[in-house]
């Protein structure tokens, strides 16, 4: 595909010299015994060329096709080096009959002329019948030359029939025979093989090919993850990437015969300036592959966390207010898949009309099948279509009227008419902004009942989203270097708009139950929707995103049509979006002074079932496998206090009140064994009556009543409720036990995602730990039970070393040592009326709650509740906790005092001696 110059080729490789090299070893020697002299020169050459290449590269970073014809060149020259060896004298022969002719043919990749430092040598060799005795040693010999130079060779040898009848069957065997190139060999059997490839093989099946590379394509993408915006995307393979634009050039060489990307012009399938943003992206990718496989020494197209900042740093890209180096790299590498997406779209969708026009079908297929004007738009085929070239530049407002009326006819763009609306996005300036006309029908696509995810993609992929709002059009290919989101910010924006849409029409009722409810309760859908738009748009600017997006939803609001209240209700929405999820996560939900900070902050029901509403999809929409059952609990618990306490006004049930409630539900739950309320239960206090759901202490209950007398009684059950497992230890209380528990539950491989700690009024400690393995699931096996138990015995008996065995186990995502997370200690008295509580962000690992807690033992503190956040790389852990005396801590030097050490103790530095 490549149609590069090489400059200076004979730097890289000079073929004659080394071509007389092993001439002067085979007459000194013989060719056999000249054999490891010979592999010793194509090394030499090998590694010199890649060097000459390596440096090109770090001169001119962004120069992706030049080095990718390089290798190809480099390639080319060894291969032509060994076959004139093997031939004139390994394997010579003075008279070969007209069987005893081979090609060699480079396909695939190889045949495009493009290779990354690593990639696979792609070689058919081609005989003019079945192969010869002298054929098969020529082939054999030259691939043991290629596999002694550390080649990774994927090869074919067939003689030419065998070329047509395979390529006619097969598909992936077609695609790199259609790429294949002449590299050294019989010329005239390689221009009789191309003939017979065209003739026999093409001729009458484009239709097919097209039909399939189409599908192909699909499942591809599928199997990716389906969006040109996952943040460790696939340079080569994914979408947007490399091979979309190889699927381009295939098609187009199959059905036109284009030797090269250029002509894809001259017949019509794009536009010189199309052609021109093909070149800077395919480039772009070339230079980004090149560096990887450099980087990594092996064939790695993946761009990982810990490969990005390296290759950003590779290709200059350096530090801006708000946005670092590598967010900067990955914000242009999305934009060029954006383009790619795009132009790939509009090129194939014509295709697709030309050779695979679907019978409409269902009861509208006649109606629909006939050409119609509906406000003054084409319609044919469930597609919508400009009448004119110059259409949009009669009226620019035309650009979001065409997307809002495939919303409400439910129809899809043209690609001609997304062409046209790329072209002319331009066109949208601050009067088209300003026209009320534009703000309503953007509005309409907004608020659809339809499915306006589907709507705002494509308007974004056109580029008339990011004109018609420049601040969304700043977090357009926007990614967070984290391991959290998933998405870049526009496409996680769109999609948190499609899961809104979603639950509005009752699809996602079984997810979300909560968010089911109260979507028909809420007064103002423009503000709901508005406030999804907005939640993230500041993102990557300097200063808190929450802050400044809702100063821009208080100018940008009025602008679409909000009236004051609504406008004022979406920027309290961006300014408090992460409130509700910090508070469920962060917070102990037991306590009665969390609902009452969260309440003086919310004010009003409407207020709260909104935020809840903006926080669930935000929060599923992060990536697959954020939102879980535990969290579903932690909102739906956190709003149902919230909601009362608004609706009711009082400040707190009379605590007496509450307990005696709680009592009657537990008995009810234990039925015959009722009377453990009284009995077993006058042991714990007012506090635990308070924390702990009527399940658990109903289970609670019966293993005290099961344990009396033992000094330790561990019980581990399936959570489902919560999506995690129940750890309940009952055991003589003693400082440093929470501590020793989360280590033993770390060691069975547990990660402790919340934990409540009590003391009976025997002095008996009763802690549940909720539990989930490294990727979020709970322990239901019985296997895993088993294991949990003897880990926490184990700890608290001291037979495990627990330091050491901790510090060696192996990261749970070892992507994580590409993030620096520099720990952070925060003490906060007022969020509880009982407890300090203190929140520390580092980033996470193995057993870091249990340093931390061990930290918090040696500080001589008690804790009485912990929960656990993650966030990708980063953990945030909070606990509530006294002095020894049951007091808040509130002196400066014993605060300072606790900061240090759990500094150290987040810190990951040496492993410390074992406490006894």
């Amino acid at each position: 595909m490549s149609s590069t110059r090489i400059a200076n080729q004979r730097a890289i490789i000079e073929r004659r010299g080394i071509a007389a090299a092993i001439a002067d070893a085979v007459a000194e020697h013989g060719a056999e015994k000249a054999r490891p002299q010979v592999v010793a020169l194509l090394r030499n050459a090998l590694h010199a060329g890649r060097a000459v290449i390596a440096a090109r590269l770090s001169e001119r970073p962004s120069a992706g096709q030049e080095s990718a014809a390089a290798q190809a060149f480099l390639v080319d020259q060894l291969v032509r080096l060994i076959h004139d060896h093997v031939v004139s004298e390994v394997y010579p022969a003075a008279n070969r009959s007209t069987g005893e002719r081979i090609t060699i043919l480079a396909v695939g990749g190889y045949g495009r002329g493009e290779m990354a430092p690593h990639s696979d040598v792609d070689i058919a060799f081609v005989t003019p019948i079945k192969q010869t005795a002298w054929c098969e040693q020529v082939i054999e010999a030259m691939l043991y030359f290629l596999w002694d130079l550390g080649l990774k060779v994927g090869h074919s040898s067939r003689s030419l029939d065998e070329t047509v009848r395979m390529a006619r069957s097969d598909l992936t065997i077609r695609t790199a025979q259609l790429e294949g190139r002449y590299v050294w060999g019989d010329q005239q059997l390689y221009d009789e093989c191309a003939r017979r490839f065209w003739a026999e093989v093409v001729q009458g099946t484009e239709r097919q090919f097209v039909a399939e590379k189409l599908a192909e394509r699909t499942d591809r993408h599928k199997r990716l993850g389906d969006s040109r915006y996952v943040v460790e995307p696939n340079v080569k393979e994914g979408k947007g990437g490399l091979r979309d634009l190889h699927t381009l050039y295939w098609i187009g060489k199959y059905i036109h015969k284009v030797r090269d990307p250029s002509e894809l012009v001259d017949v019509g399938l794009l536009t010189p300036s199309e052609y021109r943003a093909f070149r800077r992206a395919e480039n772009f990718f070339w230079a980004v592959r090149c560096h990887l496989h450099t980087i990594t020494r092996r064939a790695e197209d993946r761009l990982t966390f810990d490969l990005q900042r390296e290759v950003a740093a590779r290709m200059q890209f350096s530090d801006r207010p708000g946005k670092s180096a590598v967010e900067r790299f990955m914000q242009y590498f999305f934009l060029q898949a954006k383009r790619v997406g795009h132009l790939t779209g509009v090129f194939l969708a014509q295709l697709d009309e030309q050779f695979a026009k679907k019978q409409p079908r269902g009861l509208l297929a006649g109606f629909r099948s006939r050409p119609r004007i509906v406000r003054g738009y084409k319609v044919f085929g469930g597609r919508v279509n400009v009448p004119t070239d110059d259409w949009f530049t009669q009226d620019p407002v035309r650009l979001i009227e065409i997307f809002a009326l495939a919303d409400q006819e439910r129809l899809e763009i043209h690609p001609e008419a997304m062409r046209l609306a790329a072209r002319d996005a331009r066109l949208i300036d601050g009067e088209v902004r300003k026209s009320a006309r534009a703000n309503a029908l953007f509005l309409e696509i907004l608020t659809s009942r339809n499915d306006p995810e589907t709507t705002l993609r494509w308007f974004n992929e056109a580029g008339v989203f990011g004109r018609f709002m420049p601040d969304f059009g700043r977090v357009n290919a926007q990614m967070q270097f984290d391991m959290y989101h998933h998405y870049t910010v526009d496409e996680h924006t769109i999609r948190a708009i499609g899961l809104l849409s979603r639950i509005e029409k009752g699809e996602l009722a079984v997810d979300h139950p909560l968010a089911t409810q109260i979507i028909h309760q809420v007064n103002s859908r423009r503000a709901l929707y508005a406030s999804v738009l907005f939640h993230d748009i500041a993102k990557g600017r300097k200063g808190d995103h929450s802050v400044l997006g809702a100063e821009l939803a208080l100018r940008v609001c009025p602008r679409l049509g909000l009236d004051p209240a609504e406008t004022e209700l979406v920027s309290w929405l961006v300014r408090y979006h992460l409130l509700l999820s910090a508070t469920a996560f962060k917070r102990d939900l037991a306590d009665w002074k969390t609902i009452q900070d969260l309440v003086e902050v919310v004010q009003s029901v409407e207020r709260l079932r909104t935020l809840a509403l903006l926080t669930i999809v935000d929060i599923r929409a992060v990536g697959p496998g954020v939102w879980n059952s535990w969290k579903r609990q932690l909102i739906g618990e956190l709003y149902a206090a919230a909601e009362e306490r608004l609706r009711l006004g009082h400040a707190e049930h009379h605590r007496s009140q509450r307990v005696a409630l709680k009592k009657r539900a537990v008995a009810a739950r234990l039925g015959a064994r009722a009377g453990l309320v009284e009995t077993v239960g006058s042991q714990l206090g007012d506090a635990y009556w308070i924390a702990e759901p009527d399940d658990i202490i109903a289970l609670n209950l019966a293993q005290l009543e099961a344990a009396k007398g033992q000094p330790l009684d561990v019980a581990t059950t399936y959570y489902a409720a919560r999506g995690a497992s129940l750890v309940t230890v009952i055991a003589a209380d003693h400082p440093g036990l929470f501590y020793r528990i989360a280590g033993g539950i770390h060691l069975a491989g547990g990660n402790i995602i919340d934990a409540r700690i009590h003391t009976a009024r025997s002095g008996v400690a009763v802690d549940n730990f909720l539990v989930q393995d490294p990727l979020g699931r709970p322990f239901s096996e019985e296997t895993q039970l088993a294991r949990l138990k003897t880990g926490i015995a184990d700890a608290l008996a001291n037979r495990v070393k627990l330091v050491p065995q901790l510090a060696a186990r192996p990261l749970a995502r070892p992507r994580a040592e590409a993030f620096a997370v520099a720990p952070r200690v925060e003490f906060d008295n007022k969020a509880s009326n009982r407890f300090t509580v203190v929140e520390i962000n580092a980033r996470d690992r193995p057993a870091l709650l249990n340093r931390l807690a061990r930290a918090l033992f040696e500080a001589r503190l008690i804790v009485h509740s912990a929960h656990i956040a993650t966030y990708g790389e980063r953990a945030a852990d909070t606990f509530y906790v006294t002095d020894l005396l049951g007091e808040k801590i509130d002196q400066p030097a014993r605060l300072k005092q606790v900061e240090r050490k759990l500094l150290e103790a987040a810190a990951e530095g040496k492993v410390e001696v074992e406490l006894a």
